[in-house]
């Protein structure tokens, strides 16, 4: 293989992302010749065919998917190794591939204006999912939620979160608010379904600790969002971590119910590589989204 191959590496995996040559050329700044010019010679110094080419559509090939799986991680480590080679750079620049899971969306994009402000040189690719992406390969920093398992990975505390209960004033007007756990079993619940299909138990503090609470309820929903828009509804009582809940939007449409007994929820923590976490622009992208939990 020629070692100018190489230089196809970048333009390579951002048609992949992108889903296609032009999705990739705006992304990269360039004309949609340069970047199938760039992938063809790629395609010629390693000798296979990456990508199969219609007139609208490419698709990975057994060959490609292999070396888009290295391609990935080849570039992770270019990044990993321009940040460790620069330690005295303080200007944040460049791309961040964040990650975050949906019920954090509302608040990571509400923080954006600000990130932007305070680092014009950087670019955010925001990708909202529930799912673990590789921090390698696939994302330079991720939002989670829960306890984190042990592992290689850097992971920043952000906050921690406590559950709410919470129910609209024209629900509580109409039922009353319950006055004990126990009278939960006398109200519309507002249930989440985990991706395993098994509806979620409402969390409180007990005298031993938290406590799991089977709750009753006809509306099962399979996102966190739709419970406060539900709740909003007056559709019944909901339990949400507080961070879901915007002051300022929901002051006086939702009300807490059940407030002595509020149980500590998940931490949430900003997690990547030991190398991405020391660099300069995801420190500060985790720097801002720090603020955004306060």
């Amino acid at each position: 293989m020629k070692q100018d191959g190489f230089q196809g590496l970048l333009p390579f995996v951002a048609v992949v992302d992108g889903g296609g040559f032009r999705a990739a050329a705006q992304r990269l700044g360039v004309s949609t010749a340069a970047i199938s010019k760039a992938v063809a010679k790629l395609e010629r110094d390693l000798g296979v065919r990456l990508l199969e080419r219609t007139s609208r559509t490419s698709a990975l090939t057994r060959d490609g998917a292999i070396y888009l799986e290295h391609a990935r991680r080849a570039l992770a480590e270019m990044h990993a190794a321009v940040e460790a080679v620069a330690p005295a750079r303080t200007t944040a620049r460049g791309e961040v591939r964040l990650t975050v899971p949906f019920i954090a969306a509302r608040r990571v994009v509400a923080v954006l204006p600000r990130l932007l402000e305070r680092h014009p040189g950087v670019n955010v690719r925001l990708q909202v999912t529930d799912h673990w992406l590789d921090p390698v390969t696939q994302t330079d920093v991720a939002v989670r939620i829960g306890e984190l398992p042990d592992s290689r990975l850097v992971a920043k505390r952000l906050r921690s979160s406590r559950w709410v209960t919470l129910a609209s004033p024209g629900y509580l007007a109409r039922r009353g608010p319950p006055r004990s756990i126990d009278a939960l079993r006398d109200h519309e619940c507002l249930r989440y379904v985990a991706p395993d299909g098994k509806p979620r138990a409402w969390s409180f503090a007990g005298p031993d600790g938290p406590t799991s609470v089977a709750v009753p309820g006809r509306v099962v929903l399979d996102q966190g969002e739709l419970l406060l828009d539900a709740a909003l509804a007056g559709l019944g009582v909901c339990q949400v971590l507080d961070f879901m809940v915007d002051p300022v939007a929901h002051r006086g449409r939702l009300v807490e119910v059940l407030a002595e007994h509020a149980a500590a929820g998940p931490p949430i923590h900003a997690v990547g590589t030991a190398g991405k976490m020391r660099g300069v622009t995801v420190g500060a992208v985790v720097g801002v989204l720090a603020g955004a939990w306060t």
